[in-house]
């Protein structure tokens, strides 16, 4: 049973940076596609980046150049940089798992592992 843990929410200025992070926990590396998402009130919930099993990388447009998608192996942790934040990025940011190969931004039901869930709130 994989768990995911998601941390390093919190407010920032627009312009500013934060860095998510998902711990993983009954997890082997190689076995799992992961991604992040998000889902502000009243949208449905939208990928903003993943990671497919040989590392393949893939971001919504809307991200493309500002977020950062990692992983670090060995301590089984899963990032998201983001950077030059915007109002628009307001949203709770999820991590999923998935055990097949490829990995998908458009749908979440792709992922049978979610976690809680960070908020992060982006003011003008």
């Amino acid at each position: 049973q994989v768990q995911l843990v998601e941390s390093g929410g919190g407010s920032v200025q627009a312009g500013g940076s934060l860095r998510l992070s998902c711990a993983a926990s009954g997890y082997t590396y190689s076995r799992y596609s992961m991604g992040w998402f998000r889902q502000a009130p009243g949208k449905e919930r939208e990928g903003v980046a993943c990671i497919d099993r040989v590392r393949s990388i893939r971001y919504a447009d809307s991200v493309k150049g500002r977020f950062t998608i990692s992983q670090d192996s060995a301590q089984n942790i899963l990032y998201l940089q983001m950077n030059s934040l915007k109002p628009e990025d307001t949203a709770m940011y999820y991590c999923a798992a998935s055990g097949r190969f490829d990995c998908s931004l458009g749908s979440p039901e792709f992922y049978n592992n979610w976690g809680r869930g960070t908020q992060v709130t982006v003011s003008s």
